[in-house]
């Protein structure tokens, strides 16, 4: 792509608060002043924002005040004026019912952040997984320029000679407890070997997916995916990343030049040879809708399914994302791709070159990390986006996370009606299930939880897992987080709660999951499946009041990215009105 920087010097939007002597224009000034910054600060160079998501209860984002101060130092290095924003935080460890419900409002927070004040260009400084998406959709909606700094994953846990994967050996460890295999003192003694430094999940998690699906498309610079959070490149990487914000608001490089459908198809390949998480797709669906970019499930299956998983982290694989950075990160991946043929080599990047030109000298350090095409973890990884009368609109499934010959499955459906009809059932003996059973999972989507919460890799029955069985196809219109593994459908759209077929599935039924040819299937006839249709009345509980009823009223399916429907293309003007 062929970019062509605006002119400079010019006049830029802070001016419009900050420029000139009136009366208006003192009053903003002024009041900044109090400060202590010089006149001359003021004087039409960049002002930078740098919108921190650093918060006390988002554990993953700690250390980001830290960060805020070497991006300070870039941008004023080069020029610019850095002006450091607290924004709206979406932590995954704290918030209920979900983070996920909460990324809307903070995207439109940030929108409305950016939008409202005297801001050239925003430094996005994220790093827990809805704080990646949030971020960028706000910045896709204002079309200022913007770039991702992450703060990058923690170091890799160990807990008697073995790699501990934050998330992944929660869910193992938690299931070795329930079949008998480990007590709840050895469990409580692997919980201090699982968070040991600052930084987000170390395994190939919704965080490191979004930091590297921010990478892949473009609006962080390359190589800022991988870098420990306590390593000390990732503090050169903030400072760099302050430097280059000036020149892009030089430039006039903005979300819209950068996020082009070619980028969110090399972002889409890229999810599959990392084996990334399936949350990618409701957060990339989300944001091309942001930028007026028509990306749906079938550019997920169409650009995914032929992309082999090279990336050996878990949950797929074994190492953890500390040996993904020292093998070279995700410009090695990314090269890997251009070679062979599945990378838009000339999409444009934040550094305002191509993306090959900054991956094509990338080199691979240890082969068993990142292998060769070759030794793929499973030839065709990605998102397999799975189609039947259970799910119309779509489902997805992660090939690399699951048990193969679980991938072509029919077995009797075991339903569970909502999560807490789950957990109130799930440990029983009397519970008429076994390992050939589909376990179903009800009203956890978008409406339904509500926010679609991380629940589709619904733990097993105690039962079962004593038979040393550790995974079952798992039906859902919930999410799963990139942590987690298993034979697990989720986003099934429409979802449980707005009547989608998910509804009337009941005990007993017979369903089909074949995974190759891409279908899910309900097996009643046609007219049953009208009469139940017709028959079904909502059974969860409906949000009279704020913004949950807010969310409830305007929240979109997961198959078109759980968005607000009045959010979707709606770029508007970066200036507001002055009130003063």
């Amino acid at each position: 792509m062929t970019f062509k920087p605006a002119k400079w010097p010019r006049q830029l939007r802070s001016q419009k608060w900050y420029g000139g002597t009136s009366r208006d224009t003192i009053y903003h000034r002024g009041w900044l002043k109090n400060q202590g910054y010089p006149h001359d600060l003021f004087d039409g160079r960049p002002i930078i924002g740098i919108m921190n998501t650093w918060s006390d209860l988002t554990p993953c984002n700690g250390h980001l005040r830290e960060l805020a101060e070497k991006v300070k130092a870039g941008v004023w290095e080069a020029g610019g004026f850095p002006l450091e924003v607290p924004v709206f935080s979406a932590s995954e460890n704290t918030f209920r019912p979900t983070a996920m419900m909460y990324r809307n409002l903070a995207a439109m927070a940030v929108e409305e952040a950016m939008r409202g004040q005297p801001i050239d260009g925003a430094v996005l400084l994220v790093g827990c997984d809805k704080t990646t998406p949030s971020l960028l959709m706000g910045a896709a909606s204002t079309d200022i320029p913007s770039i991702v700094v992450t703060g990058g994953p923690m170091l890799n846990g160990w807990f008697r000679g073995e790699r501990v994967g934050s998330g992944t050996h929660l869910w193992k460890f938690s299931e070795a407890v329930k079949a008998g295999e480990m007590n709840q003192e050895e469990f409580l003694e692997a919980e201090q070997s699982m968070s040991r430094s600052s930084g987000t999940c170390n395994t190939m998690g919704t965080a490191s997916t979004m930091a590297s699906m921010a990478e892949a498309l473009g609006m962080a610079l390359s190589g800022n995916a991988a870098i420990p959070a306590v390593d000390s490149r990732r503090r050169v990487m903030a400072q760099i990343t302050g430097r280059r914000i000036v020149q892009m608001v030089k430039d006039d490089l903005k979300p819209s030049d950068i996020m082009t459908k070619e980028a969110f198809e090399n972002a889409i390949r890229t999810n599959g040879a990392i084996g990334g998480s399936t949350n990618a797709v409701v957060h990339l669906l989300a944001l091309a809708g942001r930028v007026g970019i028509d990306l749906t499930l079938d550019d997920w299956d169409r650009c995914g399914k032929d992309i082999p998983t090279i990336v050996n982290l878990m949950p797929s694989g074994k190492y953890l994302m500390e040996e993904f950075f020292y093998a070279g990160g995700l410009p090695v991946v990314l090269k890997m791709l251009g070679e062979g043929g599945k990378l838009h080599k000339d999409a444009l990047t934040v550094s305002g070159e191509t993306v090959w030109d900054e991956v094509n000298g990338a080199r691979n350090w240890d082969e068993d990390v990142i292998r060769p095409v070759e030794q793929a973890l499973t030839d065709q990884g990605g998102i397999a986006v799975l189609r039947g009368n259970l799910a119309p609109n779509g489902a997805v499934l992660k090939p690399s996370a699951a048990t193969p010959s679980l991938l072509k499955h029919r077995g009797r459906a075991v339903v569970f009606e909502d999560i807490d009809d789950y957990k109130a059932k799930i440990d029983d003996d009397q519970l008429d299930i076994d390992e050939t059973c589909i376990m179903v999972l009800k009203n956890c989507g978008p409406k339904g939880y509500p926010g679609m919460s991380e629940v589709g890799n619904m733990g097993l029955p105690p039962k079962v897992l004593k038979k040393g069985i550790t995974d079952m196809v798992r039906i859902s219109d919930a999410r799963m987080s990139g942590t987690a593994y298993g034979t697990v459908v989720l986003h099934t759209a429409p979802e449980a709660a707005a009547g989608g077929p998910l509804a009337i599935v009941r005990n007993g039924d017979m369903i089909e999951l074949d995974v190759a040819a891409r279908r899910i299937h309900l097996d009643i006839s046609d007219d049953e499946l009208t009469e139940r249709l017709a028959s079904w009345t909502p059974n969860h509980e409906l949000p009279e009041s704020g913004y949950a009823k807010l969310f409830h009223d305007h929240v979109e399916g997961a198959d078109t990215g759980a968005d607000f429907d009045f959010l979707k293309g709606c770029r508007g003007s970066a200036v507001g009105k002055d009130s003063h």
